[in-house]
């Protein structure tokens, strides 16, 4: 090990995971994530906007590990899909919105440990060859034993990273990495040649499978809340690598090399499920009443907003000066059409409000409700044009042919895609048929 005394970071994650969880939500929903549609990886944009929004910033200012995390985790987790490039959230994702974000990080840790989507080992950049074929054992059997040995660890006692090592080798969990001698031999540092890993004492397992866990554990563990770490500045970290060729050149070996102990939290053992339940910290003391909402439909922030409070915001209304949003029936209609959910922003004012909500501005709120509420997207149909009005009375009022349609006008009927197999074969019973096309 380098040097692990100096300038050494101590971090809580667990209630920043729960603030973050909220943020990317909302992120998402304001269209501002894009990912690779073959990668599923985000872009260099979307990495800036999450780590502008996180809590407390990434764990390194110039370092994405949580701000490169995040998105691959709500898509991992079924809360976000892509959409053009641009991730939405879905369904589940909107219920999140509204659920206690404890069961949120857990399902998203299961999801991700059961299906992850990449191998983080491929975030060792520095060690190279990894694309050649049958060269890298199988990643979820991999994941899943360092995710058991992470299960393993006791609560609220710190454990350092080499003796986590050692705890792992020692119960066979070992993730091994390369698939045999021969692909050892196409992993390499700096030169395929001379730096290959196949030489006799040049793969370590902390250059490989330590590598591999603590990827795992510093970028999506810990990200989601469930490990508090102390890390330190990983150029100088280590010096495992020093012996290979060419490592005296490089600073570090991965951007996770400064991790020096790790401790898991409660919300770590309720989302690995060695406890039953979760009771979330209480809260510092904090100024949350930091609105005041005018009867002119203005809110005025008159003190400090957390990021994912401001995202709310912009949904449901628009900045219209440094420190005022301004509501109106437009952008609450505007903002449900795109999926949000009006409670939220109802509940969200009312908690940080200093007063009650002006008249003018409930009355606004329960009419954009109202509006809301009078109409359903009941989905896509196919449209049928008849010949003629008698031919669509007669399909409609048939007894079996009229459970699959509905009357559009005189000449067209409505037939809803999961109907449509039952409407052609009681057209068929009518002595009619619906061609394919034309």
């Amino acid at each position: 090990m380098g040097r692990i005394e100096d300038d050494v970071t101590v971090r809580a994650t667990e209630g920043e995971a729960v603030a973050n969880l909220l943020a990317m939500l909302r992120l998402c929903a304001a269209g501002k994530l894009r990912c690779s549609e073959k990668t599923w990886r985000p872009s260099a944009a979307t990495i800036k906007a999450v780590a502008d929004v996180l809590a407390n910033g990434d764990f390194y200012p110039d370092e994405p590990i949580a701000a490169f995390a995040w998105p691959l985790l709500l898509q991992a987790g079924g809360l976000a899909e892509s959409a053009g490039g641009r991730l939405q959230l879905t369904a589940r994702g909107r219920a999140a919105l509204a659920k206690p974000p404890a069961d949120t990080i857990r399902h998203l840790w299961r999801r991700w440990v059961g299906n992850g989507l990449i191998d983080e080992f491929s975030r060792i950049e520095q060690i190279k060859g990894q694309r050649a074929a049958n060269v890298l054992t199988a990643v979820k059997p991999r994941r899943q034993k360092v995710a058991k040995a992470l299960a393993d660890c006791e609560t609220d006692e710190w454990i350092a990273i080499e003796v986590l090592f050692g705890e792992i080798r020692r119960n066979g969990l070992n993730p091994t990495i390369a698939r045999s001698e021969r692909g050892l031999w196409k992993l390499y540092i700096e030169d395929p040649q001379y730096g290959s890993l196949g030489y006799d004492g040049f793969h370590d397992w902390a250059l490989l499978e330590g590598r591999y866990t603590l990827a795992l554990l510093f970028e999506y563990a810990a990200t989601l809340g469930l490990f508090d770490l102390e890390y330190v500045d990983p150029a100088g970290a280590r010096d495992d690598y020093h012996g290979n060729w060419g490592g005296d050149d490089l600073d570090r070996l991965s951007r996770y090399d400064g991790l020096v102990a790790v401790r898991r939290n409660a919300l770590g053992a309720y989302a690995m499920g060695q406890a039953s339940g979760y009771e979330p910290p209480v809260p510092a003391k904090t100024a949350t009443k930091v609105l005041k909402v005018l009867p002119n439909y203005d809110v005025v922030v008159t003190g400090e907003l957390a990021p994912a409070d401001r995202l709310l915001l912009d949904a449901f209304s628009r900045h219209t000066s440094d420190r005022v949003w301004t509501m109106s029936a437009a952008s609450l209609l505007t903002a449900i059409e795109s999926g949000r959910d009006l409670k939220e922003f109802k509940e969200f004012l009312d908690g940080h409000a200093d007063h009650e909500l002006p008249g003018t501005v409930v009355t606004l709120l329960a009419d954009a409700d109202f509006r809301a509420g009078q109409l359903r997207n009941r989905g896509l149909a196919r449209l049928i044009e008849c010949a003629d009005a008698a031919t669509a009375v007669l399909i409609a009022g048939d007894r079996k042919a009229g459970r699959f349609c509905q009357r559009v006008g005189e000449r067209h009927l409505a037939v809803p895609p999961d109907n449509e197999d039952g409407f052609r074969k009681a057209l068929r019973t009518l002595g009619y048929v619906l061609p394919v096309s034309g």
